[in-house]
């Protein structure tokens, strides 16, 4: 059953084609998956043939209307998706079976729970026939797998009902209980993490660092240098290639307004460091952080504590700050599922991978229980 697929796949169409209005009239929260963020990143490069992320966009009309939707990839790779998945690709190559191409719904570049089958809450019989819909283009095209990562609940229920398997992990979200300000908030943890974090905030303002919230309205031009700036330089701190560039936070701040938000560090009259957000209704989501020198308490004060700062300040319910890192506990963002879905086409494929995540998920459920030990909250 190797794919011995030579002919290139033809795109259906790419997002930027899509009617804005419509699209987002099927995705009222979860910024990644807006028509403005997608087609964002294809006009700016970072999505497109020579990525890896191949633009796939799957829809279901009634009536000549988009009544659901899904943010859909035609993946040469796994990067830049948050859900790991290298090990079944080596199984699947290991078989002789081609791992990639696959077909992969999700928010590029961001490990955030929202939308991915877009019109799901009120039309699930829609998004049930949907996800039949990416089944049969696995089969068509000679795939061997597709995802959909980091789901909400109304995605969750079609595709349990559809049978996909169904893999999670812990994140780290804060959650404000109606606090008055930081200190009403600090109030309520034990004394440790309270005074620890009392300790970072002072050693930065300390040390002559001042924080300033910009907009995608009032950004300036050397301010988006600076996003940029900061932005490659972490990546090339750590050895990875940049997914995103200039010219897609130029976009992204244009389109987005208000809605994008920047964290800016200033040390001695200059703009050393950042921290970028985008923000909905309900939820501030921190998204990309970088600095032009070398830095500790700062990251923590522009990452996490401005933000909390800002939740008060606005009334937002949430805050996430994005995948992985337990140290986020002690400063009160506590532990919540992701979860993503994933349809195996072969069975003998599809039942070792099935073993294995039951094996996870044994982990992950005594690893939660490891972490409960660190909740910094009286």
């Amino acid at each position: 059953m190797t794919s011995n697929r030579t002919d290139p796949i033809e795109l259906e169409r790419p997002f930027s084609d899509l009617d804005e209005t419509a699209w987002n009239g099927l995705c009222p929260t979860g910024p990644f998956v807006d028509w403005r963020f997608l087609a964002s990143a294809e006009d700016a490069g970072c999505v497109g043939d020579s990525t890896g992320w191949r633009p796939f966009p799957l829809t279901e009309f009634e009536n000549g209307d988009l009544v659901c939707a899904a943010p859909a990839w035609l993946k040469d790779h796994s990067h830049g998706e948050f859900v790991f998945d290298f090990a079944w690709a080596n199984a699947s190559h290991q078989a002789g079976m081609a791992w990639y191409p696959k077909l992969l719904v999700a928010a590029p570049f961001n490990p955030v729970t929202g939308p991915r089958l877009l019109g799901a809450e009120s039309r699930p019989e829609n998004a049930f026939r949907l996800v039949r819909h990416m089944e049969e283009r696995v089969e068509e095209l000679g795939l061997w797998s597709a995802g959909a990562n980091f789901c909400n609940e109304a995605d969750a229920a079609v595709l349990r009902e559809a049978g996909w398997l169904e893999r999670f992990d812990w994140q780290y979200h804060w959650r404000n209980h109606g606090y008055r300000d930081f200190d009403d908030f600090l109030s309520r943890l034990r004394r440790k993490p309270r005074k620890n974090i009392r300790a970072e905030r002072k050693r930065v303002h300390a040390e002559g660092w001042r924080f300033r919230w910009r907009d995608g309205s009032n950004l300036d031009e050397a301010e988006l240098d600076l996003v940029d700036r900061c932005y490659q330089t972490t990546f090339a701190l750590y050895g990875n290639l940049p997914s995103l560039n200039r010219e897609f936070f130029n976009l992204a701040a244009s389109r987005f307004g208000e809605q994008f938000l920047v964290c800016i560090a200033e040390h001695g009259g200059e703009d050393l460091a950042c921290a970028v957000f985008w923000r909905d209704e309900t939820r501030l989501y921190g998204r990309y952080w970088g600095s032009l020198v070398e830095t500790r308490d700062v990251h923590f004060e522009a990452c996490y504590y401005q933000g909390i700062d800002y939740c008060i300040a606005e009334g937002l319910a949430w805050f996430e700050p994005g995948a992985q890192g337990e140290h986020k506990i002690r400063r009160g963002f506590l532990p919540r599922k992701t979860r993503s879905f994933h349809y195996i086409r072969h069975p003998g494929l599809r039942e070792g991978i099935r073993r294995w995540l039951e094996a996870e998920a044994d982990f992950l459920n005594r690893r939660r229980q490891q972490l409960d030990a660190l909740d910094p909250f009286k």
